[in-house]
C-alpha cells in the first residue's frame, strides 16, 4: 500500500511540471535588443530549459523570452527570465 501511494504521488507531481508545445527561445539585452537573431532557438516541451540555459551561458545578464511558436504569446511563469 505504501509503495502505491509513493508511486501515485511521484507521477502526479511529474504531470504538473510537464511543459508541452513548441516554443521560440530568444535572448535580449537590458535595452530589449535581440542579442543574436541566429540564436532564436526552437524548443519542444521541457526542452525550453535546455535552450534557456544555453543562451544564459553565452549571454550572462540577458533576459530570455519564451514564446509559443504558434501564438507568439509568452509562456507564463517561465518568461521573461533574467539570466544570472
Amino acid at each position: 500500500m505504501k509503495f502505491k501511494l509513493i508511486y501515485l504521488a511521484t507521477f502526479s507531481l511529474i504531470g504538473c511540471v510537464t511543459t508541452s508545445g513548441t516554443y521560440v527561445v530568444s535572448a535580449r539585452d537590458a535595452n530589449n535588443n535581440n542579442l543574436d537573431e541566429k540564436l532564436n532557438l526552437m524548443a519542444e516541451g521541457s526542452g525550453i530549459y535546455t535552450a534557456r540555459n544555453a543562451l544564459c551561458r553565452n549571454h550572462p545578464k540577458a533576459v530570455i523570452t519564451i514564446k509559443d511558436a504558434t501564438t507568439s504569446k509568452e509562456l507564463k511563469g517561465e518568461s521573461p527570465y533574467q539570466c544570472p
